[in-house]
């Protein structure tokens, strides 16, 4: 009797817990950090599938993109389980992403409803990172500084998610004017870490007037990393990249882009790091580099280097430069034409143009009825005179 007791308990629990499995798997929703649905051109952008409550029941997760499968082809995205990272957000990754979660029990599938994300052409505020890299090494020191409020540079708070799926909040103090006047800095305190791996995340300022664009730092505890630019450099610029290693002689380093060994007849080397520059940035620049030690023990990971067309101050002088030459090819036809038009008005010299009754023709005074008359006379008298020539001397 006992025993039959327990196996119907037993089946009961079972049963509980798959039905809770079931139920946990029901509900699931994509998050966006930083969040909202505008992002910005540059930045790097986290999405996660969250399952409510229950996590652990989920088997795999598959993403999507415009209700598409999304397929590794494009190395800006990095898909990892529940995570879709975009390293540097391009005008392409506007559109709808959602995911798919599979779940233990009874192979119950899930899918989110779809976030749409826009990208936006303004540039926002951005936060300061010293030094400029998205990579370091544990140990080593860096900044975070929020950008400058027109109205209260004490209102920004730091923004940490970090890799352990961690929100963090950091106020951020402002320097304000001394008492009895003085030059207000108008700057937000710089926050000073020392590299650990809970440091690792993304970072980006919120203010009631919006947010700073947002900034990937990874922290390695390994031996070799490669510091690319946290932020978009621009064509035409000069950029460095830094192989940097903790320990031993590694003056022999190859660089890759996009898991291809490129030329490094420009770098230079010091203690513990191998320069590599970049002269006249092009868009072809922009990839995936990393750095290796000749005999490929040490190898850092990826970094991307984001190429953006143009300075915005570039820009505007350029719209400036091409509107000057529109007005150009509009005035210069027009005055050609009026030119042509007036051309007998404005040069004509004083054979055409008199300027007093002297310089002017004399008029031919139109005929009178006496001037017919004598005229006809005249006529009359000559004939006349004719025939009596004839008379007079016949023979002529």
């Amino acid at each position: 009797m006992n025993i039959v007791l327990i196996s119907a308990l037993l089946g009961v629990a079972t049963l509980v817990l798959q039905v809770a499995a079931v139920e946990e798997c029901r509900v699931a929703h994509v998050s966006v950090r930083p969040p909202g649905s505008n992002i910005y051109l540059g930045e790097s952008v986290l999405l996660q599938c969250t399952v409510e409550s229950h996590s652990t029941y989920v088997k795999r997760y598959q993403w999507y993109r415009w209700s598409q499968p999304h397929t590794a082809l494009n190395p800006r995205h990095l898909v990892s389980g529940d995570s879709y990272f975009i390293t540097a957000v391009t005008r392409e990754d506007a559109g709808e992403y959602s995911c798919q979660a599979e779940c233990w029990e009874n192979k119950t599938r899930v899918k989110t409803q779809p976030v749409a994300l826009s990208v936006s052409e303004l540039v926002p505020p951005s936060l300061s990172l010293t030094p400029n890299t998205r990579q370091m090494l544990t140990g080593e020191n860096f900044t975070v500084q929020c950008p400058t409020s027109e109205t209260n540079s004490s209102g920004w708070k730091l923004k940490h998610f970090s890799s352990d799926r961690t929100d963090r909040t950091k106020a951020v103090r402002g320097h304000n004017s001394p008492p009895g006047g003085g030059v207000n800095t108008d700057k937000s305190e710089a926050l000073v870490f020392n590299a650990t791996r809970e440091d690792s995340g993304l970072y980006w300022c919120e203010h009631t007037e919006g947010r700073s664009s947002a900034v990937s730092i990874t922290v390695s505890y390994g031996n070799i990393i490669l510091k690319t630019p946290a932020f978009p450099v621009f064509t035409g610029s000069e950029v460095v990249l830094y192989c940097q290693h903790r320990t031993g002689n590694h003056s022999k380093i190859t660089f890759f882009k996009n898991g291809a060994e490129i030329d490094t007849s420009s770098s230079s080397s010091s203690d513990g790091i191998i320069k590599m520059t970049i002269k006249n940035v092009t868009q072809e620049d922009e990839g995936l580099y990393k750095c290796a030690s000749q005999d490929r023990k040490l190898e850092s990971p990826g970094s991307w280097l984001s190429v953006r067309p143009d300075r915005p101050d570039r820009g505007s002088w350029k719209w400036i430069v091409v509107s000057f030459g529109v007005v150009l090819l509009l005035l210069v036809p027009l005055t050609v034409w009026l030119l042509w038009h007036y051309r007998s008005q404005w040069f004509c010299t004083r054979s055409c143009w008199p300027f007093s009754k002297l310089d002017a023709p004399a008029e031919v005074l139109p005929a009178t009825k006496q001037d017919v008359t004598e005229v006809q006379w005249d006529l009359s008298w000559m004939e006349m005179s004719s025939l009596l020539d004839k008379q007079l001397y016949p023979g002529t």
